[in-house]
C-alpha cells in the first residue's frame, strides 16, 4: 500500500493559498493511486481542511496536540496505519437489506474493525447473504457468509443495554456520522440536503452533533417556571480558540503587576502602572454581551520616606449586563447582586450561591471565585500583606481571568485586550545592567521596545505564597504593549456602563 504521510500546521504560506484549489491539486496529482495521512500540529491547525483532503484520497487526519510528547503521538498513528490487512473492502449484501451504512472501505487495518448496520426488509434471517469483495496483499480475496440467528438474551444475559432499541440507534448514529462526512466532501447544492437528513436523524434519536443542540431543563422554581439551558457542540475554530482562551491566564496583582501568561509559548509578558489613588481603571470592556471590570486604585497605609507612594487595587467593580449580575468586590466585602436581589458577603464567610446565570464560591479569607454561564469565568484574590520591619500591613485585591473564550471579538480594556493573544517577537538578547538581569528587543503591535526578564509572583493556584513567574517587563505603563496610554483606560465610575 502506497502511503502519503504530511505533517503540517495546515497554513498555506505561498504559491496557491486557497484551501479548496489545494484540495483539488492534491486529489488530481494522487489520482486515486495512494492514501493521504495528514498530520496537523498545533492549536491553529486548520483541522477542518486536512480532515476533508485526507478523506478525499483514502485517508484520516489527525491532530498532534501542543503540551504534550509528540514523538509519541506520532509513533501511536503510525502503528495504527502501518499494517494494512486489505485494500478497497467492499460488503455486498442481499437484496433482503435496507438503510445500509457505508459498505464500503479503501483500507482495513490491522486492529481495526468495519461495522455495517442496516434493516432486514421482510425480517427474514434465512435469505440473509452478505459477500466481501477485498485486494490482499498478492491476490484478490472474495468471502460468502451466511447470517447465523442467536438468542441474544441466553448468550448476553447481562448486557442489558443492547436489547431494545440499541441496534437501531446504533445504526442511526452511523448513518450520521458518515452523512456528516459526506457533507464535508460534497458540493454547497448537495450539502443542504445531506444535512438536513443527518438533522432529521438527530433529532428523532435524540443525539447531539454539530447541526443540533443539547436542552437541560432543571425542576420548576419556586416561582413555577422551569429554567432550561442550551449547551451548543463547539464548531473546530470554537474549540480552537476555547484552548487559547483557557491557557491563557490575563491577570493584575500586587502594586499593581499586569501579567499576561501564554503557556502555548512558555513564556509572560507583565507591567506595572501606578497613579494616584482613587482612580479607577478599565480593565475589561465587551460591549457585546455588557461585561465591564473596573478596578479602584488604593494607597499604601504609610508612604514612605522618599515619598514614592505604592498602589494597589482595592476594589472591583463586575457588570455583566446581559445576566444582570453585579458585583461589588472591596477588602472588606462583597456585595452581589442578582436575580433582583442583594446578597452581602465576608471575607470570613466561606459560602458558595449558585444561579441560572451565576456560580460563586467563596474560600474564607481567600478568594473569590464566579463562573458567568456562556460568558467568563475569573477569580479576585485578598492578600494581607505584612511588613514585619514596619508592624505595619496592606490589604489588597488581584484580579485573575481564568476562562474568557465566550467573550467577544471587541473585548477591550487593560486586561482584555489580551485576551486574543498578543503576537510578539524578540530579539537582540544581552545582559542587563542589573545582576542576573536579561534584556532583550521585543517586536510587538508594530513597536521596537527593549524589555527586561523581571520576576513576578502568580497566586492563582497558590494563594498564600504564589509562584513566581518569568515574565517579560515592558516599562514606562506598558507604553508600545498596551493600546495607547494608560490614562486612556481611566474612568469616572466603578460601574460605569457600556
Amino acid at each position: 500500500m502506497d502511503m502519503i504521510f504530511l505533517l503540517t500546521d495546515g497554513m498555506p504560506n505561498s504559491g496557491v493559498t486557497s484551501p479548496q484549489l489545494i484540495q483539488q491539486n492534491v486529489f488530481s496529482a494522487i489520482g486515486g493511486i495512494m492514501s493521504l495521512f495528514c498530520l496537523g500540529f498545533g492549536n491553529d491547525v486548520d483541522y477542518s481542511f486536512l480532515d476533508v483532503m485526507c478523506r478525499q484520497n483514502k485517508g484520516v487526519a489527525r491532530r498532534i496536540f501542543e503540551g504534550s510528547d509528540a514523538a509519541i503521538q506520532l509513533k501511536g498513528f503510525y502503528e495504527e496505519v502501518s499494517s494494512p490487512l486489505l485494500l478497497e473492502v467492499d460488503l455486498r449484501y442481499s437484496e433482503n437489506t435496507d438503510f445500509l451504512t457505508k459498505t464500503h472501505y479503501s483500507q482495513l487495518f490491522n486492529g481495526s474493525e468495519i461495522v455495517v448496520a442496516g434493516q432486514l426488509k421482510e425480517n427474514d434471517v434465512e435469505n440473509f447473504l452478505v459477500e466481501v469483495f477485498a485486494h490482499g496483499s498478492e491476490e484478490n480475496f472474495v468471502a460468502q457468509g451466511k447470517a447465523s440467528v442467536t438468542d441474544w438474551q441466553t448468550a448476553y444475559p447481562e448486557k442489558g443495554y443492547i436489547f431494545g432499541d440499541f441496534i437501531e440507534r446504533m445504526w442511526a448514529y452511523l448513518t450520521i456520522q458518515q452523512q456528516l462526512e459526506n457533507s464535508a466532501l460534497s458540493t454547497k447544492e448537495e450539502r443542504g440536503n445531506i444535512e438536513a437528513k443527518a438533522l432529521n436523524l438527530s433529532l428523532k434519536y435524540n443525539f447531539v452533533t454539530p447541526l443540533t443542540s443539547l436542552v437541560v431543563t432543571k425542576p420548576e422554581n419556586e416561582n413555577g417556571a422551569d429554567r432550561s439551558f442550551i449547551a451548543d457542540k463547539l464548531t473546530e475554530s470554537q474549540r480552537q480558540q476555547a484552548e487559547r482562551h483557557m491557557d491563557l491566564l490575563a491577570a493584575v496583582d500586587g502594586d499593581p503587576h499586569f501579567m499576561i501568561e501564554l503557556p502555548d509559548k512558555n513564556d509572560a509578558l507583565c507591567f506595572n502602572i501606578n497613579d494616584k489613588p482613587g482612580t479607577i481603571f478599565s480593565l475589561v470592556r465587551d460591549p457585546k454581551s455588557g461585561f465591564v471590570v473596573n478596578g479602584k486604585i488604593i494607597s499604601k497605609k504609610k508612604v514612605a520616606l522618599d515619598g514614592n507612594v505604592n498602589t494597589y487595587f482595592g476594589r472591583f467593580g463586575i457588570t455583566h449586563q446581559n445576566l444582570g449580575v453585579r458585583l461589588d468586590v472591596s477588602i472588606q466585602d462583597i456585595s452581589v447582586f442578582y436575580n433582583n436581589k442583594q446578597v452581602k458577603l465576608l471575607w470570613s464567610d466561606a459560602t458558595s450561591l449558585r444561579d441560572a446565570n451565576m456560580e460563586l464560591k467563596l474560600v474564607k479569607n481567600c478568594s473569590l471565585t464566579v463562573t458567568l454561564r456562556h460568558s467568563v469565568k475569573f477569580r479576585v484574590i485578598r492578600h494581607t500583606k505584612v511588613w514585619k520591619r514596619r508592624h505595619d500591613h496592606q490589604d489588597y485585591l488581584g484580579f485573575y481571568t481564568l476562562d474568557s473564550q465566550h467573550l467577544s471579538a471587541s473585548v477591550h480594556g487593560l486586561l482584555g485586550q489580551f485576551y486574543r493573544g498578543v503576537v510578539f517577537e524578540l530579539t537582540d538578547l544581552r545582559p542587563g545592567e542589573g545582576q542576573e538581569k536579561l534584556d532583550a528587543t521585543m517586536y510587538v503591535k508594530g513597536q521596537r521596545l527593549n524589555v527586561t526578564r523581571h520576576w513576578q509572583k502568580d497566586f492563582n493556584k497558590d494563594v498564600k505564597n504564589g509562584e513566581s513567574i518569568a515574565c517579560w517587563f515592558v516599562d514606562n505603563e506598558g507604553r508600545g504593549l498596551i493600546d495607547g496610554t494608560a490614562s486612556d483606560y481611566t474612568v469616572s465610575d466603578l460601574f460605569t456602563a457600556i
